[in-house]
């Protein structure tokens, strides 16, 4: 159905997606505009807003034992600040010409036109779902959303089996293959990469592949599943490489994920190499001054690197959201771009990295030098050290920090903040390793691990 647009005097925000960048961009547009100035319209095609994607795997896994835990704002709250939340309405098209969205009630089927004075596209990102035989049967997840979450733990209630393949090796391959050893599953992890965490450097990820083991995780390095071999009853009941198969009575899909920008790209908007929404500073969609993108469906500029990148993380989804509601209302606030700072788990193994890995910057022409040490969390003598290990890249001769990977125990993965914050800042290596640390024994050796890499860095800087 075409319903003609009734309008006051007010503007009128459109939002599509109810979750992290979308919802924070409404929340904070609706701070600085009350509703007799600004009408706030958004829309939800999933059943739940304003929730941690990323707890998905520790709900699974039984660290988090409900969904709501993982729900910052409800519908109804949002809807107690004046915004007009439309839960399961999936915006169809986005017509840039005359303003407006057509979206669809999932629940009816009946469609409607909104019209919009400004509009929000926090679309997020879709899994990476392999083009192959028997990939969508039963007893295959991804686990994207709280309902693709729900979906998998309903699975593995009913499931009687307990062999579990894990597909893809990257943060949300390893903290589901964690996930499903804490629920008891024998579980194979076949990785596509020659380690697991292709976001570090490959020796690196050894320790990560090594550590994975230890738990009992088989590892299945260098493959790629072609297809999912189906039951009788049409269940998957094993995925099939060019050279094995592996047993799975549930199969999680952690390959990865893309922006979703098919509305985007079907209404004109510009995307990058990607496959991401371009924006400028203030998160507005490039050459459109009334339309701004946020989140996992936009490109940002990788500060070490100088170029976009596609990095879905909820930490810059809410930054998005807060300076998009800054523009919306009438502010003013920009998002610089990242780092690429990152940190997960398996089990007590730490993992950590920010800035460039090795082939990123001979990708972008970079000159460097590499150095890993090794090192504890603690004083040697403190009880509880455990140790760790660092690989920092500088840029040859000036030195500049490029990047830095942890792996280590307890302690371990928050230390990469330190790093983060040297690259953000510009700093070199030699510069690090000056750095007012706070030290204790129960905290960090005299000389914190980080700034052992930084001095060994700053000398092979200065021979090189």
């Amino acid at each position: 159905m075409n319903m003609s647009r009734t309008r006051d005097t007010r503007e009128r925000l459109v939002v599509i997606g109810g979750d992290a960048a979308g919802m924070s961009a409404a929340s904070q547009a609706r701070r600085l505009k009350g509703p007799d100035e600004l009408e706030i319209v958004a829309f939800e095609r999933g059943h739940f807003t304003s929730y941690s994607a990323c707890g998905i795997p520790y709900w699974v896994g039984g660290d988090v034992t409900e969904p709501d835990q993982l729900i910052a704002r409800t519908p109804e709250e949002h809807r107690a600040r004046d915004i007009d939340l439309r839960m399961r309405t999936e915006v169809m098209e986005i017509d840039v010409d005359r303003q407006r969205v057509r979206a669809r009630d999932l629940e009816s089927g009946a469609e409607t036109w909104t019209s919009y004075d400004k509009l929000v596209i926090a679309t997020g990102a879709r899994p990476i779902r392999p083009d192959m035989p028997g990939v969508d049967a039963p007893g295959m997840h991804g686990v994207q959303t709280l309902d693709d979450g729900q979906a998998l733990i309903d699975t593995l209630a009913h499931t009687r089996g307990r062999r579990a393949v894990v597909v893809g090796a990257g943060y949300i391959g390893v903290e589901m293959a964690e996930a499903l050893i804490n629920r008891g599953y024998e579980v194979t992890v076949v990785n596509r990469g020659s380690e697991p965490m292709s976001t570090l450097d490959p020796d690196m990820g050894r320790l990560v592949h090594e550590a994975m083991e230890g738990l009992g995780i088989t590892m299945v390095d260098d493959a790629a599943v072609t297809k999912v071999l189906t039951g009788e009853d049409g269940r998957v009941r094993a995925v099939a490489t060019e050279n094995a198969e592996y047993p799975a009575d549930v199969v999680v899909l952690g390959i990865g994920v893309r922006p979703e920008t098919t509305l985007a790209k079907a209404a004109g908007l510009p995307l990058g190499s990607h496959g991401g929404l371009l924006t400028d500073l203030a998160m507005r969609v490039r050459g459109h001054e009334n339309i701004w993108a946020g989140g996992d469906c936009v490109e940002v500029l990788d500060l070490v690197s100088g170029q976009e990148r596609h990095i879905a993380l909820g930490t810059h989804a809410n930054k998005h959201g807060q300076v998009i509601g800054m523009g919306v209302g009438g502010g003013y606030a920009t998002f610089p771009g990242v780092v690429g700072t990152a940190v997960s788990k398996v089990c007590d193994l730490e993992i950590a990295r920010t800035g460039l890995r090795e082939k990123d910057a001979r990708r972008v022409g970079l000159q460097f030098v590499s150095v890993t040490i090794e090192s504890t969390s603690r004083a040697g003598y403190y009880p509880g050290a455990s140790p760790m290990t660092v690989k920092m890249l500088a840029e040859r001769r000036t030195g500049r920090l490029l990047g830095v990977q942890i792996v280590g125990r307890e302690g371990a993965g928050k230390r990469v903040d330190i790093a983060a914050v040297a690259l953000t800042a510009g700093m070199t290596v030699e510069q690090m390793t000056a750095l007012d640390l706070g030290y204790a024994p129960p905290f960090s050796p005299v000389w914190d691990p980080v700034l052992v890499a930084a001095r060994k860095a700053a000398a092979k800087v200065r021979t090189s």
